[in-house]
């Protein structure tokens, strides 16, 4: 049996505790916080957990406060937070500390005795994690990234929408009843706010003589996705003839991508490693974004910065940044696949520098109008 997302058989009265299952990566956990956003709304005395990636919950909470109890401008959206490690786990898995670990998840989990799980990553292992929460019921999409995963499902849900954010919000609709179509709500407040990471953050760009920057990410999870860093550098050496600085993000096992865009901006460009609680500080702060299909470029959608968006495989009408004013540039020679492969999609390599530099010069104008995609 599947629900339409127009309908509801739930009183409101009896959803008291949600878990939300959502483990990663990035991009993805961000694409996921209008629907949680959407529940909170309708449901402000719920109990809303969520289980996700130990690398990814500073995205839902800062460091330095607990991950269960009131909530705050530390950890603003949800209750409690359980965590996973699962690719450690998978490598040692017979192991004593690792069935520990294990163990100690599960038993908090299960002693939240939530009502309900909601899967919004749609693969076989998350449907089985929400499946195993002890929740009555579990809802996910009847057509999930995984097809098996909805068989683990009691109420699986016939999404709708084109970008991944409506269709998670299609799920929330079946429970809040919403009988139209659910407005993306603003989420820019739904991510913590670490006092540390804030100040770390204004120091660092005192000490640079910072004040106007652009981020520059030129990370991607798989070849195919990154525009040639290069390129980045070029753009960086574009922007400093407009009195806008380039910071350059990068991740752990980037630095050569943020070493090669500080060398071919001739010094325009510099790099900052950041921790995720001081990227979003740093997000802040910025007045551009340019980057490809990347967790930094949904994080700066997200918190309403503009986004040059530089799309290649993947498909920015499902994909692409949402929530902020945005002109995505993609080629009509790239294919879309997920194929995780190093070798640098064509279409992508077509994107000239002075197509990136005149979308950023767009976006910067006083005058700029509204997201659009080119």
């Amino acid at each position: 049996m599947t629900f339409e997302a127009s309908g509801n058989d739930l009183h409101s009265s009896s959803i008291r505790r949600i878990l939300i299952v959502r483990v990663g990566a990035m991009g993805d956990v961000i694409h996921t916080l209008p629907a949680v956003r959407a529940l909170r709304a309708a449901f402000p005395h719920a109990h809303i957990g969520w289980l996700i990636e130990e690398r990814w919950a500073e995205l839902l909470c800062a460091k330095s406060v607990t991950r269960r109890g009131p909530r705050s401008a530390l950890r603003p959206l949800v209750d409690e937070i359980h965590t996973v490690n699962l690719k450690a786990w998978g490598k040692s898995l017979l192991t004593g500390a690792t069935v520990q670990q294990i163990a100690t998840t599960w038993n908090d989990v299960r002693g939240a005795a939530y009502d309900i799980a909601i899967d919004l990553q749609g693969a076989i292992r998350s449907a089985l994690l929400a499946r195993w929460s002890g929740a009555r019921r579990v809802y996910g999409a009847a057509d999930p990234r995984e097809s098996p995963a909805s068989l683990w499902y009691t109420h699986p849900v016939i999404t709708r929408g084109k970008h991944v954010v409506e269709q998670n919000l299609s799920v929330s609709a079946v429970l809040i009843g919403d009988r139209e179509k659910l407005s993306p709500p603003d989420i820019s407040g739904d991510f913590p706010c670490d006092p540390l990471a804030e100040s770390s953050i204004s120091r660092r760009l005192a000490e640079l003589e910072i004040a106007k920057f652009a981020i520059l990410s030129p990370g991607a999870g798989w070849g195919a996705k990154r525009w040639p860093a290069e390129k980045y550098g070029e753009v960086a050496r574009e922007l400093a003839q407009s009195d806008i600085a380039a910071v350059v993000n990068y991740g752990p096992g980037e630095e050569h991508l943020a070493r090669t865009v500080r060398e071919a901006s001739g010094g325009a460009a510099c790099a900052m490693a950041c921790t995720i609680s001081e990227l979003i500080a740093l997000t802040r702060r910025a007045q551009l974004f340019i980057g490809g299909d990347t967790g930094p470029t949904h994080l700066a959608a997200a918190l309403g910065v503009p986004v040059v968006a530089i799309f290649g495989p993947t498909d920015p009408v499902r994909n692409g940044p949402y929530g902020s004013r945005s002109i995505v540039l993609r080629s009509g020679g790239s294919v879309t696949s997920h194929k995780r492969r190093e070798e640098p999609d064509q279409g992508l390599l077509s994107i000239e520098t002075g197509t990136v530099v005149t979308a950023a010069r767009q976006l910067l104008s006083p005058n700029a109008e509204g997201p659009r995609a080119s």
